[in-house]
């Protein structure tokens, strides 16, 4: 049960498209209006495990041709905001807010976030403790996901509304950004890595 907490503190920690659009949306809109897309990511986020749970997820990935297009679509879009992070020059480049935050749209991101599926299917898929009875083990994974997740969440939301507050210096924001162009890469590398060969 420890591993699997651990596993997931640190999995959310990887900047993949939902953080980095909560802290996008933090810096852009500040906290309070923020705080309704964060919830919105929430529900996405206990979709997608409901999806990897009962095997909704493995259905869908399980033909070749949509498991392809699912997947280089995904990893293409990862690609996509990497490259729009790394190459923003001194700004610091969260996902850029057009918009203000809703449900809907975190629900969508998260439920189109090739980095929740490869995470979600790892953290229940392994990580047994209660091998004699599934229904607690799955019950307990996901209140102990929420009660990890919601807070991080809200942390990254925080970030992105501190770091707005921030006048860092050019050089710094150009470390920031190749810093997280490179977190999104890795994500991208490991997501498809992950799904092509579950």
């Amino acid at each position: 049960m420890i591993s699997f907490g651990l596993a997931a503190f640190f999995l959310v920690l990887t900047p993949g498209p939902a953080v980095l659009t909560v802290a996008g949306f933090g810096a852009s809109y500040g906290f309070r209006r923020s705080v309704v897309f964060v919830l919105g990511i929430m529900l996405g986020a206990n979709i997608v495990m409901l999806a990897v749970m009962s095997g909704l997820a493995a259905v869908l990935l399980s033909a070749p041709g949509l498991r392809l297009l699912l997947l280089a679509g995904s990893t293409a879009f990862l690609f996509y905001l990497a490259a729009r992070i790394a190459f923003a020059g001194t700004r610091i480049a969260f996902i850029e807010a057009r918009h203000p935050p809703g449900v809907l749209s975190a629900v969508v991101l998260q439920v189109l976030n090739p980095k929740a599926y490869a995470v979600n299917t790892a953290l229940f898929t392994g990580f047994s403790f209660a091998p004699e009875s599934l229904w607690f083990e799955i019950g307990a994974k996901l209140l102990i996901a929420n009660l990890i997740w919601f807070p991080l969440h809200f942390l990254w939301l925080w970030a992105g509304v501190r770091l707005h507050a921030l006048e860092l210096s050019q050089r710094w924001q150009r470390v920031i950004n190749l810093g997280m162009a490179g977190a999104l890469v890795a994500v991208a590398v490991l997501s498809a890595v992950t799904l092509l060969f579950a």
